[in-house]
């Protein structure tokens, strides 16, 4: 099958979450003998910041980690006709621009001889609904939604029967543990400061409890103001500036530990999406405690893949725990490996997907039944 898959970036995980499921999901389509092809815009903004604070050399890293994957970089004002002609499937990530979604919508409703899916693996759908809804998406076939909650968003909108959960999972073939076990020591965030909307969380659930169970705590990622560090500066915390997705196993190698702080998105109005972060974490076999999350739809085994903490208290008992007990971190790893490699790598959510476009490729009396 052919598969056409435009992205903000594949290259640039810079400030760019998607770029890391995308990149696992699109190798193991790769794998199985698909012809994939991303398509990425010129002068994407995650990549130009990427280059511009790092050159060349910041995509080396990607380069080495993934050298069957590459993008077709299109300019706007592109025709995509040309882009999608002999696509079997196409999918369009929600941070494309409103123009291009629109127009591949119109090709397929003109008859274009594909299925069309659009990927939607954030949070404006609640935060921000209208820039969602603003969206020409009458051609498309379905919705791929990373998490239940958002699902029911778009049934909500009329998508009922057309909208598939579609969680993102971790990219085994390089998420994993050590081949050799190293010295470990203190804890490791990766994470970006965004817009500041959780600085409250992080410093309750993440800064103090760190320093207050005596770990240390090295912190890595982008669009940290002079404030956010100013207050590492005051806990006493390691900023280590960006790192590049495709080096976080080989990080995660070196600490003891490391926590999970959702944005307030996913711990209200946006429940049991986990992010990707948990997902990679756990299959690089580091124990993880988490500030309150609900794991509605019952991805995990909750207190024994990873543990939990309701206030800044019980967070920094649950790192003292892991700091004294071997024991402890060692039946975290097993646990953790062990759900996600039975449930939630990226050969699974390819499995998932191409589940999917069978489905939409069914006759209507099939998929009414279905």
């Amino acid at each position: 099958m052919k598969i056409a898959y435009f992205t903000h970036s594949l290259a640039s995980c810079w400030n760019h979450g998607n770029a890391h499921f995308l990149r696992g999901v699109l190798r193991e389509l790769i794998a199985r003998g698909h012809d994939v092809t991303a398509h990425e815009p010129e002068g994407a903004w995650s990549l130009q910041n990427l280059l511009g604070d790092h050159g060349e050399q910041g995509l080396d890293a990607y380069r080495s980690a993934y050298p069957e994957l590459n993008s077709q970089v299109f300019a706007l004002g592109a025709d995509p006709e040309e882009l999608v002609d002999g696509a079997d499937v196409v999918i369009v990530h929600e941070w494309n621009e409103p123009s291009l979604i629109a127009a591949i919508g119109a090709i397929r409703a003109r008859g274009g001889r594909f299925t069309l899916l659009f990927h939607d693996t954030h949070h404006r759908a609640v935060s921000d609904p209208d820039a969602i809804r603003a969206f020409d998406l009458s051609g498309y076939d379905g919705v791929l939604a990373f998490g239940e909650t958002l699902s029911e968003v778009y049934r909500h909108w009329g998508w009922s029967g057309r909208v598939w959960t579609w969680h993102e999972a971790a990219d085994t073939r390089h998420f994993h543990p050590p081949a050799e076990e190293g010295d470990r020591e203190g804890l490791v965030w990766i994470g970006n400061w965004g817009d500041g909307e959780r600085t409250s969380e992080l410093e309750s659930f993440l800064f103090q409890p760190a320093r207050d169970a005596g770990l240390s705590l090295d912190i890595f990622g982008v669009r940290y103001p002079p404030e956010a560090l100013a207050m590492l500066e005051r806990y006493g915390v390691g900023y280590r500036g960006w790192l590049p997705n495709a080096r976080a196993p080989e990080t995660f190698a070196r600490h003891l530990a490391t926590v999970h702080v959702p944005r307030r998105y996913y711990s209200t109005i946006l429940p049991g999406i986990p992010t990707i972060r948990v997902f990679e974490a756990l299959a690089c076999g580091i124990p993880l405690v988490s500030a309150p999350w609900d794991d509605s739809e019952g991805l995990f085994r909750v207190g024994q893949d990873f543990l939990t903490a309701a206030d800044g208290a019980e967070m920094t008992r649950q790192l003292e725990r892991l700091k004294q007990d071997p024991d402890l971190r060692r039946s975290l790893i097993e646990s953790g490996l062990e759900t996600i490699r039975s449930r939630h790598t990226c050969g699974h959510r390819a499995d998932e997907l191409l589940a999917i476009v069978e489905r939409l490729s069914a006759p209507a009396a099939l998929r009414s039944v279905a």
